[in-house]
């Protein structure tokens, strides 16, 4: 495994060596991340996760390995050569390979040609040694086999299976459908004219190498292969292929060779070529799912560590036209405080009414910031709130609604308000949103927060591994604060989990809030594991022990305590003087434990202990005059927010129904490897408008220098 693991990762092998042994100990990702620097000689999270994959890998490849040696035991074939050869591989198509020949679902061509007596004809043919075929063929005519060239026909089937099940001509193929694929569609005839086939009529009729052919290209043909409106083809040079095979086999210019030919003709078309270039297509498909899967991770990571207000209380509002603007009111601690309904815009038209309403709400509830869902009718409730005069300064924020709905009609919604219908639980997230991204959003299946590309195509099994662990990250990397979070956000907390975040929140509804990190061994089945894996990154804050409210794991308080004695202070004095934690000299307090990696890392924390990592949120104003996609015009220079990345460029929000796209060759003048290291989600930009398409509703944008 050791070895597996450094011959992909090119990690080093103590390091390897620990991490594995932490994960046979139930430690989690950001825990060894985070506080076991020193037996993993400083490896990060990407670099841990890294070993995680391959570990998991190498493990199903050990699996697979003895299911088929079991398979050729039971078959009485398995030989000591044959053992040894499946011992020594390393990769699962070349084990796979080995197997074929013994992995026989049905009964094939050549099983039937073989129990009619035609395999000793075959390997004569293969031989290549005698001249006169008919004439050997003769001999095997039966009662089941009528004639020569029946004869003949079997004994191909049975080379067939041998060419086929060569390794060696199959890597020939793989190698040939890696570097020369064409992938080639066809529209339906029948399905061309159709409404819902036209989002796909640039592949009616498509051809590419499928090795340049970008992931999201790939996904949307697959898709509309799916949803039956094209055929999609893999081809390569048939010729070449088949003049590579008999290369290798044909050895001979008689008869024989005539008859392996056409067998090699037979291998090809039938059994080689479907099988090798449904594998290709396979593995294109699963580099396209891991790209986009990748760009959906950066996406969530970004999204959940967006800039949050934090603790201030909140007028959420969720507008609408016909059925008006539900409004909410939230304490500091997103608690909700009162819930009604405004009816500013059509076809009522109270704009009067709904401004008195809002000022009034705003006064009585101490009111801080404002919060507008980016739906229906968001720019002009925007426009109305701007309209008011606060006695106080209220900052207005237009909030994404990606997913609202979802978590307003979901269980947790349910539990957390049984007494309030779906319009005042979708007003109450989007106000907490704004306060907290990460602590709401956990609440959704980040598949429907709506940003990626593709996400429904891809493996759905390894996208929701891969947006758990950014989720996980992105938790433990914030921190969470165990009295106010929800049961989904602390179920997220390394070594938490479900169960156990139930138990806490159970625990803190019928004993109060925590007053210490210690107080939560208290709470049912939470023993010293699950505590040694979470406390960290959970924060009790105004503790007695100031180091609650910190990164610093309660193993290593006793080392700040030393530090505290040995400068003649109390802990509390210790915490954010810069000047007396540079001077401390940390060599004295490294153990056989305990080394520089850590000790920088407390001091780091003491400067700042608790601090919210993510910047706070900024007020952002769009353009008032864009109010529709047929206000818009070539040249125009506009504000606006990226709302999502993917692999061809950006989304971006300009204040209107329709988000424009940033194509990657509209991001910088110079060739875009990574999107995301020119813009980020959520980021406030200057776009230029290209072109506006208002039949199909396309924007092209490009980022203004």
């Amino acid at each position: 495994m050791i070895n597996y693991i450094q011959k992909h990762t090119n990690l080093p092998e103590k390091g390897i060596i620990n991490t594995i042994a932490l994960l046979k100990e139930d430690c989690t990702v950001p825990f060894i991340s985070r506080y076991r620097k020193e037996r993993t000689g400083n490896l990060d999270e990407v670099q841990i996760g890294q070993i995680v994959a391959y570990k998991t890998q190498f493990e199903a490849l050990e699996k697979r390995k003895k299911a088929i040696l079991k398979a050729l035991k039971e078959q009485e074939v398995l030989t000591l050569e044959l053992r040894e050869k499946i011992s020594i591989t390393s990769d699962l198509t070349t084990l796979e390979d080995i197997y074929l020949p013994y992995k026989k679902s049905k009964k094939t061509k050549a099983d039937a040609a073989r129990a009619k007596g035609l395999e000793p004809l075959a390997k004569i043919i293969m031989a290549q040694n005698v001249t006169d075929v008919e004439f050997t063929a003769s001999k095997y005519v039966s009662a089941d086999i009528e004639d020569e060239e029946a004869a003949l026909e079997g004994a191909r089937y049975i080379i067939a299976e041998w060419v086929n099940e060569r390794s060696d001509i199959r890597n020939q193929i793989r190698y040939q459908l890696e570097k020369f694929a064409q992938i080639t569609t066809k529209v339906i005839g029948t399905k061309k004219e159709e409404e819902k086939a036209q989002k796909f009529r640039d592949y009616f009729d498509w051809s590419e190498s499928l090795v340049r052919c970008p992931s999201h290209r790939l996904l949307a043909i697959l898709r509309a292969e799916n949803e039956g409106y094209i055929r999609v083809k893999i081809e390569i040079d048939a010729e070449r292929a088949l003049s590579k095979i008999e290369n290798r086999i044909i050895k001979s210019n008689n008869a024989c060779s005539t008859q392996i030919s056409i067998a090699i003709k037979d291998a090809y078309k039938r059994l080689l070529y479907p099988s090798l270039s449904n594998e290709r297509l396979k593995l294109a498909k699963e580099k396209a799912d891991d790209a986009a899967i990748t760009v959906f991770s950066k996406n969530l990571k970004q999204l959940l560590l967006g800039s949050p207000v934090g603790e201030k209380r909140i007028l959420a509002i969720d507008p609408g036209f016909r059925t008006g603007c539900k409004v909410v009111c939230l304490s500091a601690q997103g608690d909700l405080e009162h819930n009604e309904t405004i009816y500013p815009h059509a076809p009522q038209n109270d704009s009067s009414g709904a401004i008195k309403k809002i000022s009034s709400l705003a006064d009585a509830y101490k009111i801080e910031a404002i919060a507008i869902g980016n739906g229906t009718a968001s720019r002009e409730t925007e426009q109305l709130i701007k309209r008011i005069h606060f006695k106080n300064d209220i900052e207005v924020f237009v909030v994404s609604e990606a997913g609202a709905s979802i978590y307003s009609a979901s269980k947790i919604a349910r539990e957390e308000f049984p007494n309030y219908d779906v319009t005042v639980r979708g007003a109450v997230s989007i106000g907490r949103r704004l306060a907290d991204p990460l602590a709401e959003l956990v609440k959704i299946d980040a598949k429907s927060i709506g940003v990626g590309q593709y996400q429904h195509d891809v493996d759905q099994t390894k996208l929701q591994n891969s947006l758990d662990t950014v989720v996980e990250s992105c938790v433990n990397f914030v921190g969470v604060n165990i009295n106010t979070a929800s049961t989904s956000l602390l179920s997220y907390v390394s070594g938490i989990g479900p169960k156990l975040a139930e138990n806490i929140v159970t625990y803190r509804n019928e004993n109060g809030p925590f007053k210490s990190r210690v107080a939560i061994k208290k709470v049912p089945r939470l023993g010293g594991k699950a505590f040694e894996q979470g406390a960290a990154f959970l924060r009790i804050k105004k503790a007695k022990n100031p180091l609650d409210d910190s990164a610093i794991h309660p193993e290593s308080y006793a080392i700040v305590e030393k530090m505290a004695k040995d400068k003649g202070v109390k802990i509390e004095k210790l915490i954010g003087d810069k000047k007396e934690l540079d001077a401390i000299d940390l060599h004295k307090y490294t153990s056989d434990n305990v080394g520089l990696l850590t000790l920088k890392d407390i001091v780091k924390e003491l400067e700042k202990p608790g601090l919210d990592i993510r910047e706070k949120a900024k007020v952002f104003t769009f353009n008032q005059n864009i109010k529709s996609i047929t206000d818009l015009r070539e040249g125009q220079l506009l504000p606006g927010i990226v709302n999502n990345i993917t692999n061809f460029g950006c989304f971006v929000d300009i204040g209107i129904k329709e988000s424009g796209l940033i194509h990657v060759s509209n991001l910088a003048d110079t060739f875009v490897k990574d999107v995301n290291e020119h813009v980020s989600l959520q980021q406030q930009i200057i776009v230029k408008v290209l072109e506006v398409d208002v039949p199909r509703k396309r924007i092209q944008l490009a980022l203004h220098k």
